[in-house]
């Protein structure tokens, strides 16, 4: 009798699978199973664990402002922690200062600021300046994004997003972005605060009409409620200037800054200006970790990058590139691209972002499907011509996946 074959060996996991498996062990499932486990970030460029190569036009959600271990991020970290890690909030650190005064300058006015560790908590500071103003209400737009911390998911204009949690701090109002006239009924002499992001990067890169932020500055001024804009994503040279919001020439009561900031180290800051910036006093408000001196000299190393190297024109130029290379070749997919600088939207026919994403991906390319129909596009500050060509060049294939017989001639 014939002894029955031994079972074939099980396969073993694959590198990115192994590193999947542990993450399901140990993570909790706030992020389900993130899709792909990096290993390596150089430039525009990342790498996977079984070493395969892609042109990162992600950029961290907007964080990695110079791309991957930058030098002057690198020596800037490298130098701060090797003399001065951290200090807490009890003593000064001069790069805390520093970056303080740089802020304030490219801002152009006299003010205060309160740094912290995310865009969440630099929004969080802004929601307890509005309470210190003796005013509860509070207006911010439908489908807006702010954080997850509770005062700002109060915020966040997007019930699936604060249903688990209510009932949130608060009294705010939710009304339709790019409406000044549902901001004109809403903000009134009981709103402590009006806060809107000058384009909203996580609801699809939803760009206002024009006029729309000067509406808000001009309804605030007669109300006595103070403007907050939200740049966490827009700002940094993000969409070619320091400050979205300079290209309608508004100056806001309050301006919230993280993502890009950092170069891809976790910081936030709030600034604060006139008479908000009077408003947090000792014991109001804190943070163990607030300005630490490591993280302050990468931000100090990223503005002075983006200074010395003409990054704000060099933006604008890459962004007109890639939107005219998105634009011009007419896929049928493609209904719309939308945004300003290196922060676009995709916007295409039918709900095929997740498909797209996931054809560009398997080309090299890594893009976020921010909605079920756009395709969010936010590459370093440093992106070069030839990599926009690279990227366009696969991205267009990506597309004519989905679509093979209409859009065969555009890829």
């Amino acid at each position: 009798m014939s002894a029955s074959p031994s079972p074939a060996p099980a396969a073993r996991p694959t590198a990115n699978a192994a590193l999947a498996s542990r993450w399901r062990d140990v993570m909790t499932d706030a992020f389900g199973t993130p899709r792909l486990p990096l290993v390596k970030g150089r430039g525009t460029r990342v790498w996977d664990a079984e070493g395969n190569e892609y042109l990162d036009f992600l950029g961290g959600i907007a964080v990695n402002a110079l791309g991957h271990a930058h030098p002057a991020v690198v020596a800037a970290v490298s130098d701060q922690v090797a003399s001065l890690g951290h200090v807490s909030n009890l003593f000064i650190a001069e790069p805390t200062v520093r970056l303080a005064e740089r802020l304030l300058h490219l801002a152009g006015r006299r003010g205060r600021v309160y740094f912290s560790n995310s865009g969440a908590e630099a929004n969080e500071a802004a929601f307890k300046i509005g309470r210190l103003t003796g005013r509860t209400h509070m207006v911010a737009a439908t489908g807006g994004f702010h954080g997850r911390t509770m005062g700002a998911l109060a915020l966040t204009g997007q019930p699936a997003k604060q249903r688990p949690f209510l009932p949130l701090p608060g009294e705010v109002s939710h009304v339709p972005y790019g409406d000044a006239e549902a901001l004109r009924a809403a903000v009134t002499p009981r709103t402590a605060l009006l806060v809107l992001e000058p384009v909203q990067g996580e609801n699809g890169v939803v760009v206002p009409p024009p006029g729309y932020l000067r509406a808000a500055r001009e309804i605030t001024a007669a109300t006595g409620t103070l403007l907050v804009l939200d740049e966490i994503q827009t700002g940094v040279g993000r969409t070619g200037r320091w400050f979205a919001a300079e290209a309608e020439g508004v100056e806001a009561d309050i301006v919230t800054l993280a993502k890009g900031l950092g170069g891809g180290l976790p910081i936030g800051a709030t600034l604060a200006f006139g008479r908000a910036a009077e408003l947090l006093t000792p014991g109001t408000h804190g943070s163990t970790f607030s300005g630490n001196p490591v993280v302050c000299a990468a931000a100090l190393a990223v503005l002075d990058t983006i200074e010395q190297t003409g990054l704000l024109a060099h933006v604008t130029s890459m962004g007109r590139l890639l939107r005219h290379g998105l634009e011009v070749p007419g896929h049928p997919l493609v209904r719309e691209v939308r945004g300003a600088g290196l922060l676009l939207g995709v916007v295409l026919a039918g709900g095929h972002a997740a498909s797209v994403q996931r054809a560009a991906q398997a080309r090299g390319l890594l893009v976020n499907a921010v909605a079920p129909d756009v395709v969010r596009l936010a590459p370093p500050l440093t992106v070069s011509d030839q990599e926009v060509g690279a990227f366009l060049a696969g991205f267009r294939a990506a597309l004519s996946e989905m679509a093979p017989d209409e859009g065969r001639t555009a890829a």
